[in-house]
């Protein structure tokens, strides 16, 4: 039974940028990327550091290979360039066997990984290449929960006894509804202990006595109480 052909439009698409001088190195690596079956890889090739700088700025890349001994930059230089300039597109760096100290401190300075030429064949490029976008994408949206819970930080004006914050232009709101516009986070209702021993104290000493777990510290401080009394 013949296997059947994917259409290149029902691949997914990765976008890869090259920086490589060596014109034999980039076409192995064009070539193994040519071999993924359900990934179509769009590449381009630039042999300097320069010339990929200009590609990133004219076009979306999801992820850079790049040589750590280019023309135009040495060691570590390349790779703390592209990192500063584009920190959120993962980069992969090509170092030789003799150069792997230098690939780790790529990897130090933000680099997503790196690959010894001579050992890199088509799985391994592969599957180097996706799992850097996908911690990439982890690592941008853990920088972006950061950034909203510090939104949360400072001083918030708050009424002393409605508990209502007022926002920024001026309006009054609940804590819950302040909290849920300015984070991502979702609010779940329950009742704690002490709420439960004044609406339901039945309720409240039977949990008690069967689940003592639930009550926590406050169920604790109860039962001793109860045996203080007797």
């Amino acid at each position: 039974m013949k296997e059947k052909k994917i259409n290149i439009a029902d691949k997914q698409h990765i976008r890869v940028l090259i920086i490589e001088d060596s014109a034999e190195d980039s076409e192995l690596i064009c070539s193994f990327l040519s071999e993924a079956k359900n990934i179509h890889f769009d590449t381009e090739l630039a042999q300097l550091l320069s010339s990929g700088v200009d590609f990133l700025e004219k076009k979306h890349f999801d992820v850079i290979l790049a040589d750590l001994g280019l023309p135009d930059s040495v060691g570590l230089e390349a790779a703390v360039k592209l990192q500063s300039l584009y920190p959120h597109i993962p980069l992969i760096v090509l170092t030789g066997f003799d150069d792997e100290k230098t690939a780790l401190g790529a990897v130090k300075s933000g680099a997503q990984d790196y690959l010894i030429k001579g050992q890199i064949d088509t799985s391994q490029l592969i599957r180097t290449i996706r799992y850097s976008i996908e911690r990439q994408k982890l690592l941008t949206q853990l920088e972006n929960s950061l950034k909203e819970i510090k939104t949360l930080q400072g001083l918030l004006p708050m009424c002393a006894w409605c508990r209502q914050i007022r926002d920024d232009k001026g309006y009054w709101k609940g804590l819950e509804a302040y909290i849920v516009e300015h984070t991502n986070a979702a609010f779940t209702h329950g009742i704690c202990p002490k709420c439960l021993e004044k609406v339901n104290l039945e309720l409240y000493k039977k949990i008690s006595r069967e689940n003592p777990e639930i009550m926590g510290q406050e169920g604790k401080q109860d039962r001793q109480r109860q045996s203080k009394k007797k």
